[in-house]
């Protein structure tokens, strides 16, 4: 009997290994038709998903909660699976080089407990040639099983965009691929099993994973562009988002927009293209430029208020700096790499202590990574600055309002609003007096 009708049949289980904001909605996904091991080395997550509590606010508590995923931190239920999702993050070092260790570790662990006959399909970030040169030596060491006789192996690039409520996973078109024909097609009809969309079948595995980190290298050279635009309109004295609104009423401008660009996607593939093509001997010019302008982004930005403040008369160290929103995007709790903290960085070198407000983000994580306290939002009052920096909804519904609660009363001019994210009624809050910036 083949894998697909095994797991149809409920004779065998598939199994997602990491359980973040990319392996959790896969897992409770492909629960709804057939048996599901959910696993993850973090015992804590693990916890909170058996209690029904979704940390990522990508299923939601009551889906999570009706979910027949079997979650756990026990590694050894991973031999009950035939089929393996590999969907570990894959971050990148302090010097922008690959960091492996996430799925070099993830790999490992299901080389331990695999068996004959399985299929291992690799949905983490990395550059071309990875998944056969270097988890695949891991698979056979660990298993003592021979790739392309005893088990074998695909690469299918996660596409989920987390706090994206209408590009879902079942509705994205899958990249599939597999090491020969017969995988490729197994791949493909397990993964039909969800994917309403359906599948693309890749021709190889290399294509696959280049295609994954092309996909997000193009938004983030597209991002660059509008970033460097932001930069030259600022000195000209023009306003971007006045540029883009006029330049959008043709029908093949593209609708991107300046900002931050962090996470574990967009802010991160692009450094994996480029270190694979220059371990080649070819060294990327647009993708490593336009990296260059969007992680300098943040510094711009906290200068840009900085020069506000010294333009309003405040002394830096008394100044009561607000930053709405420190997660890599809006509506999503994951702080992962978020270049908001570029901004926060750049105001404390300038001695100011910013205080931080977000309602979505994961407070462990935030502590975690960067040692930051939250404050509640209806705490925050006689604020000199308010930099909007994540337009998460409960920012920008009355948000114009809610920013004003914040700042001091009295001279408008005085008060400074920075709104990174062209979210606000700029017209409104210029015409009541505020010194307004956006990017």
């Amino acid at each position: 009997m083949d894998i697909y009708s095994e797991l149809i049949g409920g004779k065998n289980k598939l199994a997602v290994v990491g359980l973040g904001y990319v392996g959790m909605p896969i897992a409770v996904e492909f629960a709804k038709k057939i048996s599901v091991i959910g696993f993850d080395v973090n015992k804590n997550k693990v916890e909170k998903y058996k209690e029904g509590i979704d940390l990522t606010n990508e299923v939601g508590n009551e889906e999570l909660k009706k979910s027949t995923v079997e979650f756990t931190s026990d590694e050894a239920k991973l031999k009950e699976a035939i089929f393996y999702i590999v969907a570990v993050p894959t971050p990148v070092n302090l010097d922008k080089t690959p960091d492996l260790a996430p799925v070099i570790s993830a790999s490992e662990v299901v080389g331990r407990n695999m068996g004959k006959g399985a299929v291992v399909v690799f949905e983490s970030t990395v550059y071309p040639g990875v998944t056969e040169d270097i988890c695949v030596p891991i698979l056979e060491k660990q298993s003592g099983l021979k790739c392309g006789k005893d088990f074998f192996i695909g690469y299918s690039p996660e596409r989920i965009n987390p706090g994206d409520k209408l590009h879902r996973l079942t509705n994205i078109k899958k990249i599939v691929s597999g090491m020969n024909e017969e995988t490729l097609e197994t791949v493909a009809k397990v993964y039909e099993i969800v994917i309403e969309a359906g599948v693309h079948r890749a021709p190889s595995i290399k294509v696959a994973e280049a295609a994954k980190v092309v996909e997000n290298s193009q938004r983030d050279i597209n991002i660059a562009f509008m970033n460097e635009l932001a930069l030259a309109f600022d000195k000209m004295g023009i306003d971007t988002q006045d540029v883009i609104d006029a330049m959008n009423t043709k029908w093949n401008a593209l609708g991107f927009k300046p900002g931050l660009v962090g996470g574990h996607c967009i802010g991160v593939d692009p450094y994996y293209f480029v270190y694979e093509a220059e371990k080649l001997g070819y060294h990327s010019q647009i993708i490593t430029s336009g990296r260059k302008i969007n992680d300098g982004m943040g510094e711009y930005i906290a200068e840009k208020a900085v020069k506000m403040i010294f333009t309003a008369d405040k002394k830096m160290s008394e100044c009561r700096v607000v930053v709405l929103g420190i997660t890599f995007k809006e509506n999503c709790p994951d702080v992962r790499n978020s270049k908001v903290f570029d901004i926060i960085n750049t105001l404390e070198a300038y001695n100011i202590d910013p205080i931080l407000v977000d309602p979505v983000a994961d407070y462990d994580d935030a502590k975690r990574l960067y040692g930051c306290k939250l404050t509640d939002i209806n705490d925050v009052k006689d604020a000199d600055c308010v930099i909007l920096a994540v337009s998460h909804n409960e920012f920008i519904e009355n948000g114009e309002q809610k920013i004003k609660n914040m700042l001091k009363q009295g001279d408008n001019s005085k008060n400074i609003i920075i709104d990174v994210k062209s979210a606000l009624d700029s017209n409104k809050l210029k015409s009541e007096g505020y010194a307004y910036w956006r990017l």
